[in-house]
Protein backbone atom coordinates (compact mmCIF):
# COMPACT_ATOMS: atom_id res chain seq x y z
CA UNK A 1 0.00 0.00 0.00
CA UNK A 2 2.70 1.98 0.08
CA UNK A 3 3.95 2.24 3.12
CA UNK A 4 7.62 1.68 4.50
CA UNK A 5 8.13 -1.44 7.22
CA UNK A 6 10.85 -1.21 9.55
CA UNK A 7 12.14 -4.29 11.39
CA UNK A 8 14.30 -3.61 14.56
CA UNK A 9 16.01 -6.38 16.35
CA UNK A 10 18.01 -6.29 19.52
CA UNK A 11 21.41 -6.99 18.26
CA UNK A 12 23.18 -6.70 15.29
CA UNK A 13 23.58 -10.46 14.51
CA UNK A 14 20.40 -11.17 14.63
CA UNK A 15 19.73 -7.76 12.27
CA UNK A 16 22.08 -8.81 9.58
CA UNK A 17 20.24 -12.49 9.50
CA UNK A 18 17.31 -10.59 8.82
CA UNK A 19 18.55 -8.50 6.30
CA UNK A 20 19.80 -10.93 4.71
CA UNK A 21 16.85 -12.85 4.79
CA UNK A 22 14.67 -10.19 3.41
CA UNK A 23 17.22 -9.92 0.37
CA UNK A 24 16.60 -13.13 -0.41
CA UNK A 25 12.78 -13.56 -0.01
CA UNK A 26 12.64 -10.19 -2.41
CA UNK A 27 15.23 -10.86 -4.86
CA UNK A 28 12.77 -11.08 -7.73
CA UNK A 29 10.65 -8.49 -6.85
CA UNK A 30 11.34 -4.71 -6.85
CA UNK A 31 11.24 -4.25 -3.14
CA UNK A 32 14.11 -1.95 -1.96
CA UNK A 33 15.82 -3.30 1.22
CA UNK A 34 18.48 -1.45 3.72
CA UNK A 35 19.81 -1.95 6.80
CA UNK A 36 20.82 0.77 9.92
CA UNK A 37 23.22 -0.98 12.53
CA UNK A 38 26.40 -0.03 13.82
CA UNK A 39 28.28 -2.60 11.25
CA UNK A 40 27.03 -0.17 8.11
CA UNK A 41 29.55 2.41 7.64
CA UNK A 42 28.93 6.31 8.14
CA UNK A 43 28.27 6.96 4.66
CA UNK A 44 26.20 4.47 3.64
CA UNK A 45 23.72 4.74 6.93
CA UNK A 46 23.77 8.67 6.09
CA UNK A 47 22.16 8.03 2.72
CA UNK A 48 20.02 4.92 3.65
CA UNK A 49 18.81 7.47 6.62
CA UNK A 50 17.99 10.27 3.80
CA UNK A 51 16.00 7.45 1.46
CA UNK A 52 14.57 6.74 4.43
CA UNK A 53 12.72 10.31 4.40
CA UNK A 54 12.26 10.54 1.08
CA UNK A 55 10.67 7.09 1.29
CA UNK A 56 12.77 5.79 -1.29
CA UNK A 57 13.11 2.41 1.26
CA UNK A 58 10.68 0.18 1.02
CA UNK A 59 11.90 -2.18 4.00
CA UNK A 60 15.00 -1.14 6.53
CA UNK A 61 16.23 -3.61 8.56
CA UNK A 62 18.29 -2.53 11.69
CA UNK A 63 18.98 -2.15 15.50
CA UNK A 64 18.30 0.56 17.91
CA UNK A 65 19.55 2.80 15.22
CA UNK A 66 15.98 3.03 14.05
CA UNK A 67 14.92 4.48 16.92
CA UNK A 68 17.55 7.58 16.65
CA UNK A 69 15.45 10.54 17.06
CA UNK A 70 17.52 12.10 14.18
CA UNK A 71 15.49 8.94 11.74
CA UNK A 72 12.82 10.49 9.77
CA UNK A 73 10.69 8.06 7.54
CA UNK A 74 8.41 9.33 4.88
CA UNK A 75 5.93 7.14 4.82
CA UNK A 76 6.41 4.11 8.03
CA UNK A 77 3.49 2.03 8.01
CA UNK A 78 4.26 -1.18 9.84
CA UNK A 79 6.69 -1.63 13.00
CA UNK A 80 8.07 -5.02 13.46
CA UNK A 81 9.76 -5.50 16.44
CA UNK A 82 12.01 -8.53 17.39
CA UNK A 83 12.33 -10.34 20.66
CA UNK A 84 11.11 -6.95 21.93
CA UNK A 85 12.06 -8.28 25.84
CA UNK A 86 15.15 -7.93 25.08
CA UNK A 87 14.95 -3.86 24.66
CA UNK A 88 15.24 -1.66 27.69
CA UNK A 89 13.05 0.82 29.27
CA UNK A 90 13.89 4.14 26.79
CA UNK A 91 13.50 1.94 23.63
CA UNK A 92 9.96 0.44 24.85
CA UNK A 93 8.67 3.84 25.55
CA UNK A 94 9.66 4.35 22.03
CA UNK A 95 7.62 1.44 21.14
CA UNK A 96 4.78 2.82 22.35
CA UNK A 97 4.85 5.98 21.01
CA UNK A 98 5.26 4.22 17.38
CA UNK A 99 1.99 2.66 18.17
CA UNK A 100 -0.28 5.20 17.98
CA UNK A 101 0.71 6.10 14.58
CA UNK A 102 1.84 2.85 12.67
CA UNK A 103 0.70 -1.15 12.99
CA UNK A 104 3.37 -2.84 15.39
CA UNK A 105 4.00 -6.50 15.13
CA UNK A 106 6.19 -7.92 17.85
CA UNK A 107 8.08 -10.74 17.53
CA UNK A 108 9.20 -13.60 20.35
CA UNK A 109 10.32 -17.36 20.52
CA UNK A 110 10.16 -17.43 24.02
CA UNK A 111 7.64 -14.87 25.51
CA UNK A 112 8.20 -13.47 29.22
CA UNK A 113 5.24 -13.92 31.50
CA UNK A 114 4.23 -10.36 31.47
CA UNK A 115 3.75 -10.30 27.89
CA UNK A 116 2.05 -13.78 27.42
CA UNK A 117 -0.31 -12.55 30.38
CA UNK A 118 -1.64 -10.12 28.74
CA UNK A 119 -2.22 -11.63 25.38
CA UNK A 120 -3.77 -14.20 27.59
CA UNK A 121 -6.15 -11.59 29.05
CA UNK A 122 -6.92 -9.77 26.10
CA UNK A 123 -5.26 -6.94 26.55
CA UNK A 124 -2.67 -7.55 23.92
CA UNK A 125 -3.49 -9.65 20.38
CA UNK A 126 -1.10 -12.81 20.09
CA UNK A 127 -0.94 -15.26 17.44
CA UNK A 128 1.01 -18.37 17.47
CA UNK A 129 2.81 -20.78 14.48
CA UNK A 130 1.38 -23.85 14.60
CA UNK A 131 3.73 -25.19 11.41
CA UNK A 132 7.04 -25.33 12.12
CA UNK A 133 9.48 -24.36 9.60
CA UNK A 134 10.14 -27.50 7.46
CA UNK A 135 12.66 -30.07 8.82
CA UNK A 136 12.11 -28.80 12.48
CA UNK A 137 12.75 -31.33 14.76
CA UNK A 138 10.39 -31.36 17.64
CA UNK A 139 11.52 -29.54 20.84
CA UNK A 140 11.89 -32.96 23.53
CA UNK A 141 11.54 -31.78 27.09
CA UNK A 142 12.72 -33.73 29.69
CA UNK A 143 12.17 -33.71 33.49
CA UNK A 144 15.10 -35.95 35.57
CA UNK A 145 16.58 -35.26 38.78
CA UNK A 146 20.02 -33.67 38.24
CA UNK A 147 22.35 -35.98 36.06
CA UNK A 148 25.59 -34.77 34.91
CA UNK A 149 26.19 -37.43 32.41
CA UNK A 150 22.54 -37.47 31.40
CA UNK A 151 23.69 -33.73 30.78
CA UNK A 152 27.13 -34.16 28.77
CA UNK A 153 25.30 -36.93 26.99
CA UNK A 154 22.11 -34.99 25.75
CA UNK A 155 24.68 -31.92 24.77
CA UNK A 156 27.29 -33.78 22.98
CA UNK A 157 24.41 -35.76 21.09
CA UNK A 158 22.90 -32.21 20.09
CA UNK A 159 25.83 -30.52 18.93
CA UNK A 160 27.47 -33.30 17.15
CA UNK A 161 24.08 -32.83 14.72
CA UNK A 162 24.73 -29.17 14.43
CA UNK A 163 21.62 -28.50 16.65
CA UNK A 164 20.96 -26.41 19.05
CA UNK A 165 21.01 -26.87 23.31
CA UNK A 166 19.14 -24.13 25.82
CA UNK A 167 20.02 -25.59 29.48
CA UNK A 168 17.65 -23.99 31.82
CA UNK A 169 18.68 -24.21 35.38
CA UNK A 170 16.94 -23.11 38.76
CA UNK A 171 20.13 -21.15 40.15
CA UNK A 172 21.33 -18.25 38.82
CA UNK A 173 24.81 -18.28 40.57
CA UNK A 174 25.49 -21.99 39.95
Amino acid sequence: AGHQVAIVAPTTLLARQHFKTFQERFKELNVRIAQLSRLVGAKEAAATKEALERGEIDIVVGTHALLAESLTFGNLGVLVIDEEQRFGVAQKEKFKLMRKMVDVLTLSATPIPRTLHLALMGARDMSTIETPPQDRLPVETIVIPFDEDAIKNALRRELNRQGQVFFLHNRVGT
